[in-house]
């Protein structure tokens, strides 16, 4: 057996390459388009400047939104995260077989995680996110380490930190959260495909700052609209100024020239005023006034009716068609006289002919969109009376709105929602679904904020379990529905890998600590699904196993990752291991290159590693790496 075989190591990650390197990403697309700005590795500003010539704004002062901390903030952006995704089949409904998303953790991590997994793939984001109120905006104190600062902040570690919030007192009301807002909004913007869409709820307070930070990040070119939505139906007569009725709803694209909004349903009153007295076999019509304001000799003539009856434009007025034209639209029954042949003409505009749908408007009533009391109503109905825990919770006929409006026409589009709040996002994506038979998925990321509550210690348990309740209760009124109604949950939580953190007053004893790199009390499947992110494949992505010589071995994809994650693998399993694993992968047949992972801390020494490696490679799986 060949002994000069090495297995490629899928190196420890550490702090600085643990999730998607979006600096390194960012550097490597410059270096592609310009190169000889690169000296020995480093960006060369000056000659990038002259480069770009024109393009370069390198005046002091320039137009736009500056805010303390935001250099800082675009910086959390591309700074990887230090966590990872953590399964939890047991907190989830059909985890086998669905196709939805819903994470705990705080947002800015998750999206950090989901960079290479999900890039380019959403269709739609929606977010709801915390209103600058001064009473419920929850953040973190300080990003030295986001992960246990985040662990701390929602009360899962001893000594967390204070739930802040952001009072107009503290000096920096504005500041702290588009601090809280920009990294996010860079991040998810990565996330959306070609002809994504990303919409955001917002009060009066932040509109103006939101817009200028989405102008900035998705390009003011690719701003589509500012909704405004009637949240409310009814006046505060004990408002100090004006009773607040509306929200706003900021629409952007990923690229304004690859989208355009779907038509909308025609409204029941729009089409009542169409009728067919003559039994025209062509159906209903509406009659349409024949002449123009504008004025045209051409067309001034003189009609006469079947009663023999003539009719000239009204004064200073011309028919809308030449004569010429009207005679053929009389010869083919697209002129009425009225009821008795004796009315002036009108032309019939047939419904099958008209655009069968409304262009979206700017102003969303809440006749057509719903209002606050009836998301509320709507958690009341599923968890009754004592579920106050949602202030505002979104009706679902909004975010049903915006899918309708936004989505593709195979209705199998991602949604993602990482200010999930009550789950409104989750619930809507099911229940058009069952609508119309849909397979459109959702991603819900919340925050675990601690609540002060008997039934539930976080908010974002709240939130699986009405996408539970809301599930149950779309199946009950859908019986015939056969859609995907369950969700896998995933948990943020710090890596499966020990980070590289010596003592530097004893080196020896860190070498004998970091021998085992993977930690103790994480299982295979947490450590396979930090694998499918370092990979950048989908956390719903197929996964079959199968027991080969008494270890695991798991397939993701139909074959296109094996892995076996077994603590343990004796010089004497290794063969039989690795020959179990060449006939599976013919059985399976992928359609693309595999790739193989192994434990590396598993093999008792290197000669049964490389004794597997070289079965597998001279059986055609080349690529075989270790973790």
């Amino acid at each position: 057996m060949k002994t000069d075989i090495e297995m490629k190591k899928i190196l420890p990650l550490n702090s600085e390459t643990q999730s998607a390197d979006l600096v390194a990403g960012n550097i490597e697309q410059l270096k592609a388009i310009f190169p000889e700005a690169f000296i020995e590795g480093k960006v060369d500003f000056e000659v990038l400047k002259q480069l770009l010539g024109g393009a370069v704004d390198d005046r002091e002062e320039k137009y736009g939104l500056n805010w303390h901390g935001k250099g800082r903030a675009r910086q959390i952006a591309l700074t990887p995260s230090t966590g990872t995704l953590r399964p939890c089949p047991e907190d989830s409904v059909d985890w086998d077989t669905t196709q939805n998303l819903m994470i705990e953790g705080d947002n800015l991590e998750v999206l950090k995680l989901l960079q290479k997994s999900y890039a380019g793939k959403v269709k739609l984001i929606y977010i709801d996110p915390p209103y600058n109120t001064g009473k419920d905006f929850v953040y973190p104190d300080d990003f030295r380490d986001n992960i246990k600062n985040y662990l701390e902040l929602t009360g899962q570690v001893e000594g967390g930190k204070k739930i802040s919030s952001n009072t107009e007192t503290g000096g920096r009301f504005h500041t702290d959260w588009l601090n809280m807002m920009y990294p996010r909004l860079k991040l998810a913007r990565n996330l959306l495909r070609e002809d994504g869409v990303f919409s955001v709820t917002i009060d009066d307070g932040e509109v103006a700052n939101l817009r200028k930070a989405c102008d900035e990040i998705f390009g003011e070119e690719n701003f589509v609209a500012n909704i405004v939505w009637q949240k409310k139906y009814g006046a505060a007569n004990d408002a100090k100024y004006l009773s607040d009725m509306h929200d706003h709803i900021l629409l952007y694209c990923r690229n304004k020239d690859s989208w355009r909004p779907n038509l909308f349903a025609r409204p029941d009153e729009l089409n009542a005023k169409y009728s067919n007295p003559d039994n025209d076999p062509r159906g209903p019509w509406y009659s349409t006034n024949l002449s123009v304001k504008t004025y045209s000799a051409a067309n001034d003539y003189i009609i006469t009716s079947p009663a023999g009856l003539e009719f000239s434009p009204p004064p200073s007025r011309a028919w809308v068609v030449s004569k010429a034209k009207f005679e053929e639209l009389l010869a083919d029954g697209r002129i009425t006289f009225g009821r008795d042949g004796k009315s002036r003409p009108y032309s019939k505009t047939f419904l099958s002919e008209v655009q069968q749908g409304i262009v979206p408007t700017t102003i969303w009533l809440h006749e057509d969109a719903g209002h606050n009391i009836e998301g509320k109503s709507l958690i009341r109905s599923l968890f009754g009376e004592s579920a106050d825990v949602f202030d505002t919770p979104k009706p679902v006929r909004l975010i049903r709105r915006l899918i309708n409006m936004s989505e593709s026409q195979s209705h199998d589009d991602i949604f993602l929602d990482f200010f999930a709040g009550s789950g409104t996002t989750g619930h809507a994506v099911i229940e058009q679904n069952a609508i119309d038979n849909g397979n459109r998925r959702y991603i819900l990321v919340q925050l675990p904020e601690p609540l002060n509550r008997t039934d539930y210690k976080f908010l974002s348990q709240v939130t699986a379990e009405r996408l539970r309740r809301s599930s149950s209760k779309i199946k009950a009124d859908n019986p015939l529905f056969e859609g995907d109604l369950g969700f896998r949950v995933f948990k943020l939580d710090s890596s499966n890998i020990h980070a590289w953190e010596p003592n530097r007053d004893d080196l020896a004893q860190s070498l004998f600590d970091a021998a085992e790199h993977l930690k103790t009390d994480r299982t295979e499947q947490d450590i396979l699904f930090e694998l499918l992110l370092k990979l950048g494949l989908d956390l719903t992505v197929p996964i079959e196993q199968k027991n080969i010589s008494g270890k695991i071995v798991h397939s993701i994809g139909a074959g296109v990752l094996l892995t076996c994650l077994a603590p343990q693998i004796s010089n004497e399993e290794a063969e039989s291991l690795a020959l179990g694993i060449v006939e599976w992968h013919k059985q399976l047949s992928p359609a693309g290159e595999t790739q193989v992972v192994f434990r590396d801390s598993a093999f008792a020494n290197d000669v049964g590693k490389t004794n597997l490696t070289a079965i597998l490679q001279q059986n055609g799986l080349e690529n075989v790496r270790s973790l």
